[in-house]
């Protein structure tokens, strides 16, 4: 584990367990996920929280990825107030409003195929990216899909679970 993130896991296995809850909560929405890390703590290196996080996310029932989701807005349509979310979506703040109407077209078109929205690990990747990808994926069977959002989600659980180590673990 880098020194960085030290003290943020310190602090993080020290919360008592409806904190530490709370926070695991704001990462994924998955009671089984959440339960699962909860009970894994305290962690000795981030790569022990990352591994747990994994495994948490590989045992997830169609159930319970349909909740992980339920936590998660439309790309292209952040929460208002969710800083989260709005910096997960920054690739679609500078979309061009056509774009954005695109986008609108093809979530409901996928969330009308697949029953949930639509899960892609946005940090980092721009409107025309995700554009792209809904339009790829929205040809996959459900069970593609089922496989896709998982592992999109496992990605999204790391960068969250980061952020989480980081936030006191800076000087």
């Amino acid at each position: 584990m880098t020194s960085t993130f030290a003290s943020g896991l310190a602090r993080f296995n020290a919360l008592d367990e409806p904190a530490a809850r709370a926070e695991l909560h704001e990462a994924c929405a998955a009671t089984a996920w959440v339960r699962h890390l909860l009970a894994a703590r305290p962690f000795a290196t981030t790569d022990d929280l990352y591994t747990a996080s994994d495994a948490a996310t590989a045992r997830l029932t169609a159930d319970d990825l349909a909740e992980a989701m339920a936590g998660h807005p439309p790309i292209g349509r952040p929460r208002p107030g969710d800083p989260t979310s709005s910096r997960e979506q920054a690739g679609m703040s500078g979309a061009t409003e056509e774009l954005k109407a695109e986008m609108l077209e093809l979530n409901l078109a996928y969330q009308e195929k697949f029953g949930h929205v639509f899960l892609i690990c946005a940090t980092g990747r721009t409107g025309e990216q995700m554009r792209d990808a809904v339009k790829e994926r929205i040809g996959n069977s459900p069970e593609q899909e089922r496989e896709t959002v998982r592992t999109e989600l496992g990605k999204i659980n790391r960068i969250r679970l980061t952020r989480l180590v980081e936030q006191d673990a800076r000087p």
